[in-house]
């Protein structure tokens, strides 16, 4: 496997804190159902939205 650069690994935007986040090599196999940047997000789940 070639060694890539990190900026030009593929990267996302996370489903609860909208923050980009990059491939990770413990993705490899599911990528495509990655949808949170963390356990944390995941756990949190929704969308965050703002408070007024």
């Amino acid at each position: 496997m070639k060694m890539r650069k990190k900026s030009e690994l593929p990267s996302k935007l996370c489903a609860h804190c909208q923050l980009p986040f990059s491939w990770r090599k413990k993705w490899e196999r599911d990528w495509d159902q990655v949808k949170y940047c963390s356990e944390r997000c995941r756990r949190a789940g929704r969308p965050a939205t703002e408070k007024h």
